[in-house]
């Protein structure tokens, strides 16, 4: 049976010979997203992990328009690219910005709430890989609980981080954007399905997908897309939409599969207590009663 997804996107390349972690997935986002919005899509990375395998001198390894921006100002430099194209009378293109969890859930939260309260019409992707890690695996906003990063040690007083994860999803919407929406390279089609709606409103749209790194998870290369499928399957991170001031589920486990299974294949969570699990289920349990009262699915 032929593969509509892969049929419905361009077979150009427009990200390609980066130099990123074998298994990444953040390149493997930013990959799909730019084979649908295609050749007219000028994308803004912050220096980030996809700046810095993508724009190494003398190669460029994006074929379409893009360019760096400060840390910090991924959207409010989206703004700027989208408000001069349309002022030099360009009306065929997407402006598009992909940045990590510390660019978006951190140092980039304020430019892109000030872009979510314009209305600017741009689409902001945040991949998500739940640490800083092109530079040595740091602690983000996005880090979950209990995750080991060389900012949050495990030891035998505290087991990693002590945080909760940041919701990005729910504060973007909290702000009544006129779309957002949650996704994960383990679900590639309803990412780029999530994509191609946010290409076609008017306004700011804001996607945030769930992006494995290997090597700050301590999984193998091959293992991206089952456990960024499995983090889905057993709770910990749910797909929905955010559109009209309404919360849409997009897929609803009928049974969600072990969560110290999915934890414990990772070099991040290995130190984990039984206590700590407890408290990570009890957390997404927590989560699901909220998503199932304010949810429709």
């Amino acid at each position: 049976m032929a593969n509509k997804v892969a049929e419905s996107i361009s077979r150009e390349e427009f990200f390609y010979g980066h130099k990123a972690c074998a298994g990444c997935g953040g390149s493997l986002a930013v990959r799909a997203a730019l084979k649908l919005l295609g050749p007219n899509a000028v994308s803004v990375l912050p220096a980030g992990c996809m700046s810095a395998v993508g724009f190494n001198f003398p190669q460029l390894c994006f074929s379409n328009n893009s360019i760096i921006s400060t840390f910090a100002g991924t959207a409010s430099m989206l703004t700027g690219v989208e408000a001069g194209l349309r002022a030099r009378g360009y009306k065929d293109f997407t402006a598009v910005g992909f940045a990590g969890d510390g660019g978006t859930a951190d140092i980039g939260i304020q430019a892109l709430s000030g872009a979510i309260d314009r209305n600017d019409n741009i689409i902001y992707i945040c991949y998500d890989n739940e640490a800083y890690m092109n530079t040595g695996i740091q602690k983000s906003g996005l880090t979950p609980f209990g995750a080991k990063t060389t900012t949050t040690p495990a030891g035998s007083n505290i087991h990693g981080n002590i945080r909760p994860k940041k919701n990005m999803f729910e504060i973007a919407a909290a702000h009544d954007i006129p779309y957002a929406a949650t996704a994960s390279v383990g679900y590639l089609p309803d990412f780029i399905a999530k994509v191609q709606k946010a290409s076609q409103i008017q306004g700011t749209k804001y996607i945030h997908v769930i992006a494995p790194c290997p090597t700050g998870w301590g999984v193998a290369p091959d293992a991206t897309v089952d456990i960024a499928k499995e983090v889905v399957d057993c709770g910990l991170w749910y797909l929905a939409e955010y559109e009209n001031g309404s919360f849409k589920l997009n897929h609803k486990p009928k049974e969600f599969t072990d969560v110290t299974t999915y934890l414990k294949k990772q070099g991040r969570f290995k130190h984990l207590t039984d206590d700590d699990i407890q408290i990570i289920t009890a957390s997404r349990d927590k989560k699901w009663e909220f998503i199932n009262k304010n949810f429709e699915f």
